[in-house]
């Protein structure tokens, strides 16, 4: 005979221990603006960023299509303004998140 008692969660842990808490820290991304002035294949791109730090004021640096833009297939001309997502390696690729 099966006993009807169920098994019930405590009330103080409503998620599972593995999921993140709401306070956690959230990773902070550098997220720059440029200009498309080369595509390049596999969905590549050359992108100019304005930098006055760097020669000529232009920092030019290699980005990838992002997934989200892959899926809904967004396509990215020469001469577009992007919004570039830098890696923390150094800033010498990005990530293309958005087209203006």
């Amino acid at each position: 005979m099966r006993s009807n008692t169920k098994h019930k969660k405590s009330p103080t842990s409503s998620r599972g221990d593995d999921s993140p808490s709401p306070s956690s820290p959230k990773k902070v991304e550098d997220i720059r603006e440029g200009v498309v002035v080369e595509a390049l294949p596999n969905t590549m791109f050359r992108i100019e960023i304005p930098d006055p730090q760097s020669e000529g004021g232009v920092h030019k640096m290699i980005a990838y299509l992002s997934g989200k833009m892959k899926f809904h297939r967004i396509r990215i001309l020469l001469g577009d303004r992007v919004d570039v997502v830098l890696d923390d390696f150094g800033g010498k690729k990005g990530r293309i998140v958005k087209r203006h």
